[in-house]
């Protein structure tokens, strides 16, 4: 099975040593890398007998060999062709940059399902050459014909961009013995808060409310300085160590974003955390589409459950206004301009309602959820500007992480993926956008 993967190769400031291995092989800017994967493996007989119908076609020799069909001992070969635009000339990559440092998935024992992420199942496994836990993603490619998701591509390229304790860290690509089998190896956490939050007999106290959002909102700090986007941050996507160590994961719908905007899929960010310009279809999105989905993380948090649990996007916009009254041209100039509204009209409803849903939150409390939640998403607050805020300045100050409780690992026991689905009613909207990332992403992933 023969898998092409065409982009064109730019420069990117994100990968230097990507761009300098580019140079030494002739990559000049506007040039095609072409990644032809070859996969021996055994086939269906749906593909046996599609293979014999095409050998028809070929002369004597090259039937003979397809009557042998496909060895599965033997190993997986990579070859990778660099071609110009200008001049059609044809360069063939070193293997070493295309096989990297690829290990087999068969160098780890699979202990147990922990989850199921945007883009991929997520199983707890042991390294057996150093006997770590991580955690084994497995990347979803049900209904890719042409190779590698570009979601997955974009998860990778993120995640190998990104260094910080409050961000999951990704150790490296494990390789199967065939196309659908591309894992990210990524490091273990032992809790993720939605299962916390589904099984904790007591709540989270305030000063460990604080401990956690304080490192939700530092991770998305380094996302939003290095023009990352979330794009599905909830609670599930939420992971604790033992250590209390708060970790963003599950960069599935992850897009870079830059000036000038381009337009991005609307209907992203599980329901539940979908900001309202979202909602109401806006084609452009921004780093305030994250910093709305962590109000209302603050809020599930402050309150023991999930803050806005529509089922529908009509009735999300519901309990939004429900909460926040109704939004007009006066405080968010784009309103009526938004493509949604041309279909319905929003329910008016004049009060804020956030002093009655939480009477026992301190006035700095009350103002940092207000900013969070502000209708227009350039009046919205900041990573940063939160971070400044008095909240978590005054009593009860938040915890050390060190001083969190520990909890049993919920997410390795059966019962909890029936509670997952419980809390998680809306799935997620797959992004199904075609933007590629930069090849020198895509040649920091194959060589890492």
């Amino acid at each position: 099975m023969n898998i092409c993967i065409r982009l064109v190769w730019i420069p990117s400031h994100r990968d230097i040593e990507g761009n300098e291995r580019a140079d030494e092989l002739g990559a000049k800017q506007g040039d095609r890398i072409d990644l032809e994967i070859l996969y021996s493996d055994l086939f269906s007989e749906a593909r046996d007998e599609n293979l014999e119908k095409k050998s028809v076609e070929r002369n004597d020799s090259d039937k003979k060999a397809s009557d042998s069909g496909p060895d599965p001992s033997a190993p997986i070969t990579r070859k990778g062709v660099l071609t110009s635009f200008l001049t059609g000339k044809a360069m063939e990559i070193p293997e070493q940059d295309i096989l990297g440092k690829c290990r087999f998935v068969s160098e780890f024992e699979k202990l147990n399902r922990i989850g199921e992420g945007t883009y991929g199942i997520v199983y707890r496994a042991r390294d057996t050459k150093n006997d770590k836990v991580v955690a084994l993603k497995k990347v979803r490619m049900e209904h890719e014909k042409d190779g590698l998701p570009v979601s997955g591509l974009r998860e990778i390229s993120v995640l190998l961009s990104c260094r910080h304790e409050n961000i999951v860290h990704l150790r490296e690509v494990v390789v199967g013995r065939s196309l659908e089998s591309i894992f990210l190896a990524m490091e273990y956490c032992e809790q993720d808060l939605a299962s916390l939050l589904d099984n904790m007999q007591a709540p989270f106290s305030e000063s460990q409310v604080k401990c956690i959002v304080l490192q939700v909102l530092k991770g998305l700090r380094y996302l939003h300085h290095n023009f990352i986007v979330h794009r599905d941050l909830k609670v599930s996507n939420l992971l604790m160590t033992d250590k209390g160590c708060v970790k963003i994961a599950d960069f599935g719908l992850a897009r870079w974003f830059g000036l000038p905007l381009k337009p991005m899929t609307p209907r992203v960010v599980t329901l539940w955390y979908r900001a309202p310009e979202l909602l109401l279809q806006a084609k452009t999105q921004t780093t305030s589409v994250d910093m709305w989905a962590a109000g209302c993380i603050l809020g599930e948090l402050l309150g023991h459950r999930p803050l806005l649990p529509g089922r529908s996007e009509i009735a999300q916009l519901e309990l939004i206004v429900d909460l926040l009254g109704t939004p007009s041209e006066a405080i968010w100039p784009e309103f009526n301009s938004l493509p949604a509204l041309q279909n319905f009209t929003l329910k008016q409803q004049p009060y804020n309602n956030l002093k009655q849903r939480f009477p026992w939150l301190s006035a700095a409390g009350l103002r940092l959820l207000n900013f969070l939640f502000m209708y227009d998403p350039k009046k919205r607050a900041t990573a940063e500007e939160c971070l400044q805020s008095s909240y978590f300045k005054e009593a009860p100050l938040p915890c050390d992480p060190k001083l969190m409780p520990t909890f049993p690992q919920h997410r390795n026991m059966k019962k909890a993926a029936a509670q997952k689905e419980n809390r998680e009613q809306e799935p997620t909207v797959t992004d199904q956008t075609n933007n590629l990332p930069a090849i020198s992403d895509l040649v920091c992933f194959i060589r890492e």
